[in-house]
């Protein structure tokens, strides 16, 4: 099969790359390498399988370059991932913010009603577009928000709630991935993630939260009592954490195989109530397992952050065949093994 990966030298991107070349499927990757990583991510993917693909550096926002890309390859498989992640930065930069999430998702939209038609187009949504959750009945621990009333999570027939620029532009993405595949035919998928977390991910303090703490964590542990950090709120937000392992078998195994009937089809994604956690309960686990003291120091909270977010995974249990392998634990001790050979140098 052909697989057009955007923003493919990125976190997922780099992983979905490396299974699919291992697999000897022909892989084109299309990043314009401005994230964070992107670029040690790149020389990894060289280092592993030499010139056994073809890297695109190019911007998503070019429509002309991505309509001549898509009409040249006529991909089986276009795993959309491209785009701005971090909240912080749509609220300092919404134009790029909106440029990049919104009209280059529409740019890969175009390119295959145009070009393309039976390309299956997958793509990577948020939790955000169902806004900051607070008309939800919330009861605080002592370690986490509790959302009593959802018990499982929450599922896809919650109202959508765009909020801040990050949440109105990969929403605007979302509804489109939706409709191109009710007007135009398009075999559209829309995974609405958590928080995902695992090998090759380079994060940063407004983006990969799990990745960050342990960043931390490990940095507290080489020097006690010297490293400081912060976190927003009180740390009792609480999400359900998924490894890496786990979303690249969702894309290039279970999507595709099901493609009949998650097409045109919206899913959320993550690891499910069983394995959610909190800030609070994260660094308890740090902790732990660094036997380090983490002692951070509090900002207030973020705009528009949910307490709760836990990812109902019913529908694509039931419709995919899939549902996470991979613990908490055992994924958080995996991270910290990446971050000390790899990720921190």
């Amino acid at each position: 099969m052909r697989w057009l990966i955007t923003g493919g030298c990125g976190f997922l991107g780099a992983n979905v790359a490396d299974c699919c070349l291992a697999r000897g499927e022909e892989v084109v990757v299309f990043d314009n390498l401005s994230r964070v990583g992107s670029r040690q991510n790149l020389e990894w993917l060289r280092m592993r399988h030499g010139q056994d693909w073809r890297m695109v550096q190019e911007d998503i926002r070019n429509a002309d370059a991505v309509a001549r890309l898509v009409a040249e390859l006529r991909p089986d498989v276009i795993v959309h991932l491209a785009g701005q992640v971090a909240m912080t930065t749509s609220l300092a930069h919404p134009r790029l913010d909106f440029e990049t999430n919104a009209l280059g998702s529409l740019n890969v939209l175009e390119a295959v009603r145009l070009h393309s038609g039976e390309s299956i187009v997958l793509y990577s949504s948020t939790n955000k577009v169902y806004g900051d959750l607070e008309w939800v009945r919330y009861i605080e621990t002592p370690t986490r928000y509790v959302a009593p009333d959802f018990p499982d999570g929450f599922n896809e027939s919650i109202p959508l709630s765009f909020e801040s620029p990050y949440g109105c532009s990969k929403g605007c993405a979302d509804q489109y991935m939706l409709d191109y595949a009710r007007m135009f035919g398009v075999r559209t998928v829309v995974f609405r993630h958590s928080s995902m977390y695992g090998g090759r991910q380079y994060a940063t303090y407004d983006q990969g939260w799990v990745g960050w703490f342990c960043m931390q964590a490990l940095q507290a542990a080489r020097k006690p009592g010297e490293h400081t950090f912060t976190i927003s709120g009180n740390g009792k937000q609480v999400r359900d954490v998924l490894h890496v392992d786990d979303l690249v078998r969702l894309y290039l195994d279970c999507a595709v195989a099901h493609i009949d009937r998650a097409a045109g089809q919206v899913f959320n994604i993550g690891g499910g109530m069983a394995q959610s956690l909190s800030i609070l309960e994260l660094l308890s686990h740090l902790e732990q397992m660094l036997n380090v003291a983490l002692e951070p120091q509090r900002l207030p909270p973020r705009a528009s952050d949910q307490k709760v977010f836990v990812a109902d995974i019913a529908k694509a249990r039931r419709a995919l065949g899939w549902e996470p392998r991979v613990r908490a634990q055992e994924g958080i001790a995996a991270m910290l093994q990446w971050l000390q050979s790899e990720g921190m140098r």
